[in-house]
């Protein structure tokens, strides 16, 4: 069988991009990791699919998919790129898309060619929400890693993080921090582990360690996720810009019950035909 597909990126956070509206197509696991392969594949930090609708509550649906197979249910550099997808494809001339995921509908804007802007949800904070392994929700919470004690926030922005602030991002131990909480017993789900480092009450730095795939070059909902654990610490003030290793995310947030904005750049890399049984 030949299978049509895109690759793009979002501030380096790459994807495979599948159109399984008019064409077939069933993600397994095993297929998935063997394309993203960057030695013997195509190369992918997650696979994204562009399905139709369950509801009429919506334009598309949308599945994520990491590049160890598990699929996944939110990913803000990802929703980007599959926004610009559907407006290049032809599948839709709307500015204002809505998308199913399997956490609730997206709501993803055309700002310009290339930039999207985003609505990412309502954080959630609460342990059984995230989810995370504690008796009562904190702003900061505790836990031991080799006799050291790291102090971390904790929120769910469609999928959960874990954000340690940092003094320098760059000599964070993300090698060794990132692989040891994303699978720790307190996230009985995983957990994508976010390095944040405060440059001012406007801006700051970022790594992330994602569940499945490792550190990436940006993560969205990472980078949504440090914003508002920074502005509930004191940290930060909406808006914020992130400073991730792919390039910058605008993030606005106005507290409470209130949705997480993005706003960033979206680049399509190629176009291709793959074949597979």
């Amino acid at each position: 069988m030949k299978l049509k597909f895109a690759k793009m990126h979002g501030l380096g956070n790459d994807f495979m991009v599948i159109d399984a509206i008019n064409q077939a197509f069933d993600p397994r696991p095993e297929l998935i990791r063997q394309w993203a392969d960057r030695h013997q594949g195509i190369g992918f930090d997650q696979m994204l699919v562009v399905d139709r609708p369950e509801s009429d509550a919506a334009d598309f649906k949308y599945s994520i998919y990491n590049a160890d197979g598990g699929e996944v249910a939110q990913c803000g550099n990802g929703a980007r790129c599959f926004a610009r997808f559907v407006r290049e494809q032809g599948l839709t001339d709307l500015e204002l898309i809505t998308v199913e995921t399997n956490t609730g509908v997206l709501r993803l804007e055309a700002v310009d060619a290339t930039r999207y802007r985003v609505d990412m949800g309502i954080p959630q904070f609460e342990p059984g929400t995230i989810p995370l392994r504690a008796e009562t929700r904190q702003e900061l919470y505790s836990t031991d890693f080799e006799g050291t004690e790291i102090s971390f926030g904790a929120v769910s922005i469609g999928n959960p993080h874990m954000v340690i602030p940092v003094v320098d991002v760059d000599q964070a131990g993300v090698e060794t921090l990132g692989p040891y909480f994303e699978t720790h017993m307190m996230f009985p789900e995983r957990a994508n582990i976010g390095f944040m480092q405060v440059i001012d009450r406007s801006s700051f730095k970022l790594r992330v360690f994602e569940r499945g795939v490792g550190e990436t070059r940006a993560c969205g909902s990472g980078a949504c996720a440090a914003m508002v654990v920074g502005v509930g610490l004191g940290l930060l003030d909406s808006p914020a810009t992130a400073q991730l290793r792919g390039g910058e995310l605008k993030l606005e947030w106005q507290g409470g019950a209130n949705p997480v904005m993005m706003t960033g750049e979206t680049a399509m890399v190629y176009q291709g035909e793959i074949e597979y049984e």
